[in-house]
């Protein structure tokens, strides 16, 4: 400014006044400390009201359902355990969420499909990037596309898809967020007795700042029918510098994958999340599963900044299985909450549940989960096991397996935790066999990662996995954990 600013003059003081003593305005100002259950997203009222006002009704009101859920439940609460969560590393005041995305490719967006793979949908932050399925696919009914394309084309089955009760926690405040105000979703439908020897590739790309990209992903399979599906989740683009003394905003991904098996159903999903840095990741996981069905889970969390994690299994047909095996690779101050329930119904179910977590730097993990066995499960078996690696002294891992029984006639109920530091006699063993101390780490922590990597259903998917390892463990810097950490 070119003209100086001058106070008015006052009278000068008769006689000498002491200074005053510092009060709370005069000390230096501090940002108020935040809880750890606090969530700074906001998702009001007229955001949803603009997402319903051109969507059918039985879609409004159960986006309006869901927001009255989100404000009054809690983030997490479980009665078997203390409540884990931390979300002060989720900063998202200023996040926004995209107020309408596209149904739709552009025109061009439908070809190039790999060839080894039966389906291919990508969505790149509001934009659906391209989708293509197999002719011979197609023409089996198999069908593979957004919600908003499905609305269009067969209004009853959205409503019944999107509007199932059950298909989501009604416990859970993070999953009420979603249901409320998803801006993208995606259907896959396989009919009664088709069986798909190529897996289905869905890929979302995310993470612009100061942008919340929340969806729904909807996957059904008929009875007797089998699928597999790849579920990739990865920048959207390269990471953003920022001047010295600023910060890029961080983004917002928040996903849910709920998933209906009917008699005979056989699933297998893998899922890859390698978002970047700032990315805060928010996802729900939720399957019901008929007579004799299976479900196969392989999901891999390496990027963001925050992961929470819940994964929801009901038992509900007699022999079904599921089998569903989770990892964590962290480093720098990332932070993983992890949570599994799954539910045991039908008779002579059977449910094998395994969470391990390496942990890099200052990185944190929690781990928790609950099998429950209803008074009608007679015969079930299930086990549930949570392992964390730490590889420094500052990383922090939690375990925390549950079980409720309410019959009991199992064949088997049983859990199992450890955490901890490398075996050194794992090491010791390497080394008498010629390999460098380094070398030996490493082969131990990626080993203990690996039964994610080999149930990956794409040659591709698993080649890019191992890399992702592998360069995580090259840039984090470890320092030998002395003692386990609770």
């Amino acid at each position: 400014m070119t003209e100086a600013l001058t106070r008015p003059e006052v009278p000068a003081p008769t006689e000498a006044v002491p200074p005053a003593a510092p009060n709370a305005t005069q000390t230096r100002s501090r940002a108020p400390r935040r809880s750890p259950t606090e969530l700074t997203f906001q998702l009001d009222e007229a955001f949803v009201d603009r997402r319903a006002s051109s969507e059918p009704d039985w879609l409004a009101a159960d986006r309006r359902t869901a927001l009255a859920r989100f404000r009054e439940l809690p983030v997490e609460s479980n009665r078997l355990y203390t409540p884990y969560v931390d979300l002060r590393g989720a900063s998202l005041a200023d996040v926004t969420a995209y107020p309408a995305t596209a149904d739709e490719p552009p025109a061009g967006g439908t070809g190039g499909l790999p060839p080894a793979v039966a389906g291919l949908l990508e969505l790149r932050e509001d934009v659906v990037a391209s989708v293509g399925i197999d002719p011979d696919v197609r023409a089996a009914g198999v069908t593979l596309e957004t919600v908003g394309s499905l609305i269009r084309r067969d209004p009853e089955m959205a409503r019944r898809l999107l509007t199932d009760a059950g298909s989501l926690p009604s416990d859970d405040r993070l999953a009420a967020l979603t249901r409320a105000g998803w801006n993208q979703g995606v259907v896959l439908r396989v009919p009664d007795g088709v069986r798909l020897d190529r897996p289905i590739v869905v890929r979302w790309l995310a993470g612009a700042p100061g942008r919340a990209l929340l969806t729904r992903t909807i996957v059904e399979l008929g009875d007797g029918a089998a699928a597999s599906l790849v579920e990739e989740l990865a920048p959207s683009g390269p990471e953003i510098a920022c001047a010295a003394g600023e910060t890029v905003p961080q983004a917002l991904y928040t996903g849910t994958l709920e998933v209906r098996l009917g008699r005979g159903a056989d699933l297998a999903v893998a899922s890859l999340q390698e978002f970047g840095p700032r990315q805060i990741a928010f996802q729900h996981r939720d399957a019901t599963l008929g007579e004799d069905a299976s479900l196969r889970w392989a999901l891999a969390h390496l990027g963001s900044r925050l992961v929470r994690s819940r994964v929801d299994n009901r038992l509900v047909g007699d022999r079904s299985t599921v089998e569903q095996v989770e990892i964590v690779f962290g480093s720098d101050e990332q932070l993983f909450d992890l949570t599994s329930y799954t539910r045991h119904l039908g008779r002579d179910t059977t449910g094998q549940l395994l969470s391990k977590g390496a942990l890099l730097d200052r990185s944190r993990s929690y781990m928790k989960g609950l099998i429950e066995i209803e008074r009608t499960a007679i015969g079930t078996d299930s086990y549930l096991g949570e392992f964390g690696m730490n590889l420094s002294k500052a990383a922090r891992a939690v375990a925390i397996p549950s079980l409720e029984i309410d019959q009991p006639d199992c064949r088997r109920a049983a859990h199992a935790s450890s955490v901890g530091p490398i075996d050194e006699a794992q090491i010791f063993y390497l080394r008498s066999r010629g390999i460098p101390e380094d070398e030996a780490r490493k082969f131990i922590v990626l080993g203990f990662l690996e039964p994610v990597v080999a149930r990956v259903p794409l040659a591709e998917a698993q080649d890019r996995l191992r890399v992702l390892l592998e360069a995580k463990w090259e840039a984090g810097a470890w320092a030998p954990a002395t003692g386990a950490a609770a």
